[in-house]
């Protein structure tokens, strides 16, 4: 059973942990969202990772309906990082992204995690913005990661520490 999440667009979503049958999910909201999107053997490969978890955003009540977005991450020892985050084209702006980093960070509250890193195109103004509102912090730069239509921008390497007795809700 997963958390619900009414988003602004009068849709009700599921915040569900992902599994191995979620990969072929995965892949054309990744595909809508990146230039270079990963395949279903890389996410099937992933989530069979006893250290990779995620959360995927289900229409309340229609399992087979396109999921809202997904987020896959790593936990390693008390660091993780988000190894990617997508939201379908029609739900950005809408709050899933917020609530699949929520789930996130409750996850690793519970399993006592110090601190969490992503990577981010300097030029993704919407996930900036949702980052810093949760609190995270640039820690580093790598000039002409990301391939834009234009050339080349950096990666923003971003990290949050996270203080246990609090979850992404109470920031």
């Amino acid at each position: 059973m997963g958390l619900p999440f009414d988003n602004m667009r009068q849709r009700s979503f599921f915040i569900e942990a992902l599994t191995r049958e979620d990969a072929a999910r995965l892949v054309p909201i990744h595909a809508g969202t990146f230039r270079q999107p990963w395949n279903e053997d890389e996410f099937h490969a992933l989530l069979g990772e006893n250290n990779i978890f995620g959360f995927i955003a289900r229409e309340e009540g229609n399992r087979s309906a396109q999921s809202g977005g997904f987020v896959l991450a790593r936990l390693v020892l008390d660091e993780a990082e988000i190894l990617t985050i997508a939201v379908a084209p029609q739900f950005q702006r809408t709050g899933v992204g917020h609530a699949l980093m929520d789930a996130t960070l409750r996850h690793l509250h519970n399993a006592r995690a110090s601190m969490l890193f992503l990577e981010v195109d300097e030029q993704n103004t919407p996930a900036l913005a949702l980052y810093r509102r949760l609190g995270f912090k640039q820690v580093g730069k790598r000039p002409g990661y990301y391939e834009t239509p234009s050339g080349r921008s950096a990666a923003l390497t971003m990290r949050r520490d996270l203080d246990h007795r609090k979850t992404g809700a109470d920031r």
